[in-house]
């Protein structure tokens, strides 16, 4: 299958769209079964989509997300998104790197929030620490 970048930009849209709404079959339908998580900040990783699915979900609400910038790879694999997240008053931008796989969907996701921070409790059963 050939991706093209609109069809990546497409995904990663679909991907922040859905998030931002919780609109969370949406959310799965752009992610590969074994889709790899990486919070480097927290030192946390998720592996597989189940896990990922339920982490999305447990997280705390009462945020809203949008898309500022996706620049994609002329390969057709790869896209860096930076969004800016609203928590009440407080807006915080951050960086997020996307891997595809052979069918277009989201295969690793790697985050970067805008200040280093300890995981919220109580989500130790879905994360590797490292």
């Amino acid at each position: 299958m050939t991706t093209t970048t609109a069809d990546l930009r497409a995904v990663v849209e679909k991907y922040w769209s859905a998030a931002d709404v919780r609109d969370w079959d949406a959310f799965a339908a752009t992610l590969a079964d074994e889709v790899l998580y990486d919070l480097p900040q927290t030192r946390e990783r998720i592996r597989g989509k189940e896990r990922y699915l339920r982490f999305s979900r447990e997280s705390p609400g009462g945020w809203r997300v949008r898309v500022e910038r996706v620049v994609a790879d002329g390969q057709g694999q790869q896209v860096a998104v930076r969004t800016r997240f609203t928590v009440g008053a407080e807006e915080l931008h951050a960086i997020h790197f996307f891997v595809f796989d052979a069918t277009g969907r989201i295969s690793e996701i790697t985050d970067f929030r805008p200040e280093p921070y300890e995981p919220p409790a109580g989500r130790g059963h879905l994360v590797e620490r490292y």
